[in-house]
C-alpha cells in the first residue's frame, strides 16, 4: 500500500469529503450513504459526490465493492489525533525548533478541525497565562490577520524566529508582549505589521505532567 505522505494531494472539494468520510467511519464504524454525503457537503446532486468518490478512489485514498451500497473503506489508517509539527519558543523571539520526531497528540476526536495543530512549549514567558515550559498548546491557523483581537494569544514568527506572545496592534505596528513580569529576560517585541506572520491563535492548553 502507497505511504500517506506520498499520495496525490486532493483539491479542497476532495479532502472537505475525504475528511467527513474520516470521521463519520471512525465514529459509526461503517460507511455513508450517497445521500449523506450529499447533506453534509449541501450538495443537491448525487454527481458531483460520485465525481469526489471516484478522484479519492484513483488517488487511492479509498475503495469500495462494485455494485455494493455503503461499502467505502479507508486504505490509510491516519493516527487520530493533532500532528505536534514542532516546539515553540516562550522566551523571546528565537531560531525555530526542527524536531525531527512526528508525535501525534491524541484528543479522542476532541477539536479535530483541519486547521488545528499543536505545539510543544519551551520555555516561561507566558506563566502568567498559566502556559509553562513543557506544555502543549492547541493552535489554530488564522483565516483573516484582521480579525485577531488584541490580547489574543499568538503563535509569530518575526524574521524567521518564532514566539508564543499576546498580540496588540495599534497602527502599523504590532506588539508581540510576554506573559512573564521579568522584562530583563522577557522582552516586549514591537515590529512593523508587515513584518509579523501569525501562523497560529490559541485553542486549548494540555498542561505537562510536573
Amino acid at each position: 500500500m502507497q505511504p500517506f505522505e506520498s499520495l496525490e494531494p486532493l483539491t479542497t472539494a476532495q479532502k472537505e469529503l475525504y475528511d467527513w468520510l474520516v470521521d463519520y467511519i471512525h465514529t459509526n464504524q461503517h460507511s455513508p450513504s450517497i445521500r449523506q454525503m450529499m447533506r453534509a457537503m449541501n450538495l443537491k446532486s448525487p454527481a458531483p459526490v460520485q465525481s469526489r468518490l471516484d478522484h479519492l478512489r484513483k488517488k487511492s485514498y479509498i475503495a469500495w465493492e462494485e455494485g455494493q451500497a455503503r461499502t467505502i473503506r479507508l486504505l490509510h489508517n491516519q493516527p487520530q489525533g493533532l500532528p505536534i509539527i514542532g516546539a515553540i519558543a516562550a522566551t523571546s523571539l528565537v531560531e525555530t525548533y526542527d524536531d525531527t520526531e512526528v508525535e501525534i497528540l491524541d484528543l479522542n476526536g476532541m477539536l479535530m478541525k483541519p486547521d488545528y495543530y499543536a505545539l510543544n512549549v519551551r520555555g516561561h514567558s507566558m506563566i502568567e497565562a498559566m502556559i509553562d515550559d513543557g506544555d502543549t498548546v492547541v493552535m489554530e491557523r488564522p483565516h483573516d490577520i484582521r480579525s485577531i483581537k488584541n490580547g489574543t494569544i499568538v503563535a509569530a514568527r518575526v524574521e524567521g524566529k518564532t514566539t508564543l506572545k499576546y498580540y496588540q496592534k495599534k497602527g502599523s505596528k504590532i506588539t508581540l508582549m510576554p506573559g512573564n513580569p521579568d522584562r530583563e529576560l522577557y522582552p516586549v517585541t514591537e515590529v512593523k505589521a508587515s513584518d509579523v506572520d501569525v501562523q497560529g491563535i490559541l485553542k486549548a492548553v494540555w498542561r505537562s505532567v510536573r
